[in-house]
């Protein structure tokens, strides 16, 4: 079945802090993507995980401080795919990696991956993986066992083979993820990654060298107990999907299973972030 979305627009006067405070309460109730307008925010939560009084608790909406008006509005499924080919240019990232559709001429980088999203999030155009494309770029994985988290189009389990992964997973709830990573993992000729629909749940007695995770805060903060199990000892956890200032939350969490911050890098305000195991 694919997620439906509620979306929320927004007006506030004044327009900061408010906006801020706000994102960061809606985070907290489950709200996984936020747009910034010229007036205000819009901000969308999956269906499954909205109720009608879900705002109730907001404290800034009943704060006598700002005027903040808004409106809800049921988002029907996106034929990503469609919306990619209509605005989509090929990828290059550090010089390095290209990412491109079908229809675009062949690449000539060192890493040259084919894509074709249909429903599918991952095209490397969002600051997360650009960011998480950079780390692994970073890092040793030849002969590695990795995990793709939430792996959306595979493209990061994809670039993990081309770069000598030898045993990866790529775990996706959503069944248009799961069809169109095994699409492209054919495009790619890819012969080490198993594709697996479902969530954090499959992976009881999975151990991995690399795990990643490019997924919202909500869930990283839900699951990160399972990620840092599922680690090898001196094991890499790398994680995006969400801004510099939830760096504290994330990390106080993750020290609770021995991780230790080693290296973040930031595009437009997104963060990835490299965890050691210790």
């Amino acid at each position: 079945m694919i997620q439906v979305y509620i979306a929320y627009h927004f007006t506030i006067e004044p327009l900061q802090p408010a906006r801020e405070i706000l994102i960061a309460e809606l985070g907290n109730l489950g709200f996984e993507t936020f747009t910034e307008t010229k007036n205000g925010l819009t901000a969308y939560i999956p269906e499954s995980d909205w109720q009608a009084t879900i705002l109730q608790e907001v404290y800034v909406l009943n704060s006598g401080e700002f005027k903040i008006l808004y409106k809800k509005e049921e988002i029907e499924p996106v034929n990503w795919n469609g919306e990619w080919e209509k605005n989509f240019e090929p990828i290059d990232i550090d010089n390095t990696v290209s990412i491109r559709a079908p229809f675009h001429e062949t690449e000539t980088l060192k890493y040259n991956i084919l894509i074709e999203p249909k429903m599918s999030f991952g095209t490397g155009h969002h600051e997360t993986t650009h960011l998480m494309v950079q780390h692994l770029l970073k890092l040793d994985l030849k002969d590695k066992s990795v995990l793709d988290m939430g792996c959306g189009t595979a493209v990061l389990a994809i670039l993990t083979e081309m770069r000598g992964a030898k045993t990866i997973d790529a775990i996706d709830i959503d069944p248009w993820c799961y069809e169109n990573s095994l699409e492209n993992l054919t495009r790619n000729d890819c012969k080490n990654i198993k594709v697996y629909e479902g969530e954090a749940s499959l992976l009881v007695n999975k151990k991995y060298a690399v795990i990643i995770a490019n997924i919202n805060r909500n869930i990283l903060l839900q699951d990160l107990a399972t990620y840092a199990h599922s680690l090898n000892e001196s094991g890499i956890l790398l994680l995006s999907g969400f801004y510099q200032k939830d760096i504290p939350i994330i990390d106080t969490e993750a020290s609770k299973y021995n991780l230790k911050i080693d290296l973040i890098l930031e595009r437009n305000n997104w963060v990835g972030i490299r965890y050691l195991k210790k």
